[in-house]
C-alpha cells in the first residue's frame, strides 16, 4: 500500500516561500513511469494541478504557477518536496501530494493521494 504524508507550516506570511515535503512509503519514488504531483484545492474551489515530477527527476509544471514553482525529491529520503515562491492569500488551499502511474495535469490521472495539508496565507 503506497501512503503519502504532507509536511509542512500552516500558516505563510504573504510575499514568502511555502516549503512542503511528501514521505512516501509502500513505493520508491524512483519507481519506472510513476510520476509524483502536487495538487491543491482552495476554500471552495475545485482542484488545481501544480506540477509533477516524474521516475527520471524530470519536472512539469502548470504554466499558471511556473514562474513560482520548483518540485524536487530527495531520493535517499524517498520525498519529493514543492516550493512555491511570492505567496498571496489566493494561495491559500489544501495542498495533496499525489502519485500516479504516468505524469498528467489531469487530477483524475492520480491514484494515491496524501491525506493534505492546509495552508493559510496570513499576516
Amino acid at each position: 500500500q503506497v501512503q503519502l504524508l504532507e509536511s509542512g507550516p500552516g500558516l505563510v506570511q504573504p510575499s514568502q516561500t511555502l516549503s512542503l515535503t511528501c514521505t512516501v512509503s509502500g513505493a520508491s519514488i524512483m519507481t519506472q513511469s510513476w510520476a509524483w504531483s502536487w495538487i491543491r484545492q482552495p476554500p471552495g474551489k475545485g482542484l488545481e494541478w501544480m506540477g509533477v515530477i516524474a521516475d527520471n527527476g524530470d519536472t512539469y509544471y502548470s504554466p499558471d504557477l511556473e514562474s513560482r514553482t520548483s518540485i524536487s525529491r530527495d531520493t535517499s529520503k524517498n520525498q519529493f518536496s514543492l516550493q512555491l515562491s511570492s505567496m498571496t492569500p489566493e494561495d491559500t488551499a489544501s495542498y495533496m501530494c499525489t502519485v500516479g502511474q504516468f505524469a498528467s495535469r489531469y487530477p483524475r490521472h492520480y491514484g494515491y493521494w496524501g491525506q493534505g495539508t492546509q495552508v493559510t496565507v496570513s499576516s
